[in-house]
């Protein structure tokens, strides 16, 4: 080693200021987003989906060296789950029909390991529990996951309590040892935020079992291009199709009218939120 490089001692003393710099750092921005929870008020969702997928995909793209981009956006997760907590209740209710079903540590990976979790045991519960006000966030399977209710037929009302999707997890690929690849979404009484890049879930009811070809077609004719047709079920005469967009569709998007003012197949359309689009793992390759 050159006579002039630093002792260990000396290095770990450079570590100690860092580590003191960091947390400097971390009690400036809880105070930060403390003034911000002041100004919206004691009535709000402080949890911003869009907004924390906007903050780790830009993290994501300017970070360089060798600390890992997945471990870096699970620091992030935790500083902001824990910051959400601070500025009002934030608490999720989870799906799990038995352990190790892997929802529990998903909600966990994306909302903070802190945070409080109830465990329900069918997805009704689930979507009660935020409907009611008793959780901020539901964790949901699929919608096409095998044997799972078409909780997504529950969110087709149009009052300011029905809640919507505002995430897909995980965001940034899954965390050690979480087995099988489950996804899920995330519920809440909130629209959902704009990113710049976006997928949308539409409802669309028709009055018989119209065929996918058909649908895909009236949907790109009103330039609602669809990525996928997840599910399709009975609903007393009617039949009820649910499909994901490939851009962000808001409540009152123009092309929805569009699409209701053909009148066949469509006869009603519902917006049911939607989600970033998670990074990829080319994204997150170190």
């Amino acid at each position: 080693m050159p006579d002039n490089a630093p002792s260990l001692d000396e290095l770990r003393r450079e570590i100690d200021r860092l580590d003191d710099n960091i947390q400097d750092l971390l009690i400036q921005r809880t105070a930060a987003v403390e003034r911000i929870g002041a100004l919206k008020g004691d009535d709000t969702i402080y949890l911003r989906p869009g907004r924390q997928a906007e903050i780790l995909r830009r993290l994501v793209a300017r970070h360089h060296g060798r600390y890992p981009r997945v471990a870096l956006i699970r620091l992030w997760n935790e500083m902001m789950g824990a910051l959400v907590a601070l500025q009002g209740p934030f608490t999720l209710a989870v799906y799990m029909p038995e352990r190790g079903a892997g929802y529990l540590e998903l909600a966990r990976d994306q909302y903070g390991a802190y945070t409080p979790c109830t465990p329900f045991r069918s997805v009704g519960q689930v979507v009660r529990a935020v409907a009611d006000g008793a959780a901020t966030v539901g964790i949901l399977p699929m919608p096409d996951r095998e044997g799972v209710e078409p909780w997504w037929m529950t969110l087709t009302g149009e009052s300011g309590d029905v809640p919507r999707v505002i995430a897909r997890l995980p965001f940034a690929g899954p965390g050690i040892g979480r087995g099988d690849g489950t996804e899920a979404v995330a519920i809440a009484r909130m629209p959902q935020e704009q990113t710049g890049c976006d997928r949308s879930w539409l409802v669309l009811e028709t009055g018989d079992d119209v065929s996918r070809a058909r649908l895909r077609s009236a949907l790109a004719a009103a330039g609602l291009e669809p990525t996928q047709l997840a599910a399709t079920e009975k609903s007393g005469d009617a039949w009820l199709h649910l499909a994901e967009i490939s851009t962000f569709v808001a409540p009152d998007d123009r092309r929805v009218g569009l699409l209701l003012d053909r009148r066949q197949p469509v006869k009603r359309a519902v917006v049911l939120g939607g989600y970033a689009v998670p990074l990829r793992a080319d994204d997150l390759n170190d």
